[in-house]
């Protein structure tokens, strides 16, 4: 339980790093020249249209989300319109609007990450499936599962942890990341007669990697990672592992 406490500490220290916009700073704002632009409460097209800004209104452009952004009128609303209506719209120089498509910029001011790997543990072959919230541009929490099933037991753990990122910046980076979970590790049926049985075991893990921005909204992570299982035995068990797998970003 200690332990627990102190992760969740940890992440409660580190989200408190997160940027807020300052009130007085001079947002860029472009004008409407179309019709009208439709505002949705959320950065997809499953997100309700909630206002319709019409001609001639000025909005000003808040932040990106791979090809969302949320902007605001000067009457105040707040809502997210999609890329290609936004480039509908002239600066205040008077100039069309230009944005580029799928920038490494996107992928900068990510919230949520989604995917899967595949990896070695122990010489068994192992899938793992994980979800992450980028808190700031260098920290994420992250919930992973993973398992791996031997020819003598089969090993299964959850992990929530916490990544650095070392430089954000670079398309290619570094990153560390340490966290808690626990393993269950069951023998095979033929091999129960010898007297184990499933057992549970608190984890530790640390793993050291390097990111890869691709293209669009994907992401290629390589991971090496170290996890100590405290078992009520008098050695506790260390295992080894390296996967490889692949991201998407919202």
């Amino acid at each position: 339980m200690a332990k627990w406490m102190v992760l969740i500490g940890l992440i409660a220290c580190v989200s408190t790093t997160v940027k807020t916009v300052n009130a007085e700073e001079v947002l860029p704002e472009v004008q409407i020249v179309e019709p009208y632009i439709e505002m949705h409460t959320g950065p997809a097209v499953g997100y309700p249209v909630f206002y319709v800004a019409e001609k001639d209104e000025w909005i000003s452009v808040l932040k990106r989300r791979t090809s969302w952004f949320k902007v605001r009128t000067r009457k105040g609303q707040e809502g997210w319109v999609k890329q290609d209506a936004l480039k509908l719209t002239l600066s205040s120089e008077g100039q069309p609007v230009e944005i580029a498509d799928g920038s490494f910029e996107s992928y900068q001011e990510r919230t949520f990450e989604f995917g899967a790997s595949g990896g070695s543990l122990e010489g068994v072959p192992s899938l793992s499936v994980f979800a992450s919230w980028v808190i700031t541009e260098n920290i994420a929490t992250e919930l992973s599962y993973s398992q791996a099933l031997g020819d003598f037991s089969e090993n299964r753990f959850a992990l929530l942890s916490v990544t650095h990122t070392t430089f954000p910046e670079w398309r290619f980076s570094p990153y560390f990341r340490l966290g808690l979970g626990q393993l269950q590790t069951k023998p095979r049926a033929n091999l129960v007669q010898s007297g184990e049985e499933t057992r549970t075991s608190d984890l530790l893990a640390g793993s050291i990697g390097l990111r890869y921005y691709l293209a669009q909204n994907f992401v290629v992570r390589l991971e090496y990672q170290n996890l100590l299982a405290l078992t009520e035995r008098d050695e506790n068990e260390e295992l080894e592992e390296w996967k490889l797998g692949f991201a998407v970003f919202f």
